[in-house]
């Protein structure tokens, strides 16, 4: 193992020192429901569960997003690796209850869930050394330094998944190109998400690097409850109806204006909002002034003409696929950033974003080029593209469909990316 540098070194230094600092952390992270009851232990690398017999694969995804993107590669591993366990770990406690939600009940058996042990030497150590696994990847930017120094030091080979670095990211790792050499150079392999994320990590001095594409193009669909989408179609049908997701502060007074504009025209017309942070479902009320608006949390039904805003949680894949036509929101007002145009355009939705989508560009620009999504300035060109799509039931399919086949088109990630991880294990393994 190469000698670790000064700033490499101090890390691991810094992250011993701050151990008893941390565990009070993990407490305090308990005490408001960040963390899962019984299982504080595996944050510290604890686990009295013993490892299972035969080859096994370590995947780490920190949080919702990853942990979504990375779903279809456990199914991809099992299929071609019966006879290994896959153990998945994660950061957060919202991505382990998703996990326990939209893992595949035939998989439950082959891949086990952790949490994450915190990046200090002796809990990596121990982590490491219960779960011995034969390859490791870890999903976009989650690199920990005592975590890869770890796995080096025991001869584990890593592979970066779906990897990403930002050019921001890449002027601070300029600025410490030693610790970047030996922090990217623990890695075995690199995949991509796309061509521009390949040559920052090549500017790093990052070796086998390839950009077969971004596993969020691969993801499955969001879960809708059938029975209740079908009570909602049955109570909504012959209405006027269009989503504005994902939205945030100042974007709600945005989509008022929007509706007030387009009731006119059509009457009996709802417009459904979706806030990105539920909670905020009173605000947003407040804000409706004239309108009629129902909250969905107090169980108030969609008004006969007006807003329904659907403040709870875990329902998007209900309003994509009851509306049709989508505004995703983080991205009228800027700074904003956007939201995952990918989820609706997984379920064949007409889709328009605000001109700010910093986070999202390559998602954007495909689902444009391809004709699923529309780039609106303000509400007044929102206005127009809805009362567009209203009138023109065709166009709204057409444009759902060139939304939904642009990612057909990556169906083979996640069998890719599987194979690739399954490559790093010993040549004797079968």
């Amino acid at each position: 193992m190469p000698r670790l540098n000064a700033l490499a070194a101090l890390w691991a230094a810094a992250a011993t020192v701050a151990a008893p600092g941390l565990r009070v952390m993990l407490l305090l992270r308990l005490r408001r429901g960040k963390e899962a009851p019984g299982r504080l232990a595996e944050r510290r690398g604890i686990d009295r569960t013993p490892r299972p017999p035969g080859r096994l694969v370590w995947l780490h995804a920190a949080s919702v997003g990853e942990t979504m993107s990375v779903l279809p590669v456990l199914a991809s591993l099992a299929e071609a690796s019966p006879g290994a366990t896959i153990l998945l770990t994660t950061g957060t406690l919202t991505s382990a209850r998703l996990l326990a939600q939209r893992l595949d009940p035939t998989l439950a058996n082959r891949v086990l869930h952790r949490f994450v042990p915190l990046d200090v030497p002796a809990w990596a150590a121990r982590f490491l050394d219960h779960w011995r696994p034969d390859a490791a990847g870890f999903v976009e930017s989650e690199l920990w330094p005592n975590l890869l120094a770890a796995c080096r030091t025991r001869g584990i080979p890593v592979m970066l998944v779906n990897g990403r670095l930002s050019d921001r990211s890449l002027a601070r790792w300029r600025r410490v190109p030693g610790t970047a050499r030996h922090l990217f150079g623990a890695l075995a392999r690199i995949q991509a998400r796309s061509e521009s994320d390949a040559d920052r990590l090549r500017e790093l001095g990052c070796r086998c690097v390839t950009a077969p594409g971004d596993l969020k193009l691969a993801a499955p669909p969001l879960p809708a409850d059938k029975a209740e989408l079908h009570r909602l179609r049955t109570l909504l049908e012959g209405r006027p109806i269009w989503l504005a997701a994902s939205t945030h502060p100042g974007e709600e007074a945005l989509i008022f204006q929007v509706h007030r504009t387009l009731q006119a025209n059509h009457p009996g017309l709802l417009t459904i909002v979706a806030p990105r942070h539920p909670e905020r479902g009173a605000a947003i009320a407040a804000e409706a002034g004239g309108t009629a608006a129902g909250r969905r949390s107090l169980g108030e039904p969609p008004p006969a003409d007006g807003v329904w805003i659907v403040d709870t949680l875990g329902e998007m894949g209900l309003w994509y696929r009851l509306c049709g036509i989508a505004f995703v929101g983080r991205s009228l007002i800027a700074p904003g950033g956007g939201q995952n145009p990918l989820e609706p355009a997984r379920l064949g939705c007409a889709i328009a974003v605000g001109p700010h989508t910093g986070n999202f560009t390559d998602h954007v620009a495909m689902l444009g080029a391809a004709g699923g999504l529309a780039v609106v300035r303000d509400t007044s060109e929102l206005a127009a593209w809805v009362d567009r799509l209203l009138r023109d039931p065709a166009q709204r399919q057409a444009m759902g469909a060139a939304a939904s086949g642009a990612l057909q088109r990556h169906g083979d990630l996640p069998g890719r990316t599987a194979s690739a991880l399954l490559d790093l294990l010993p040549a004797d393994w079968a």
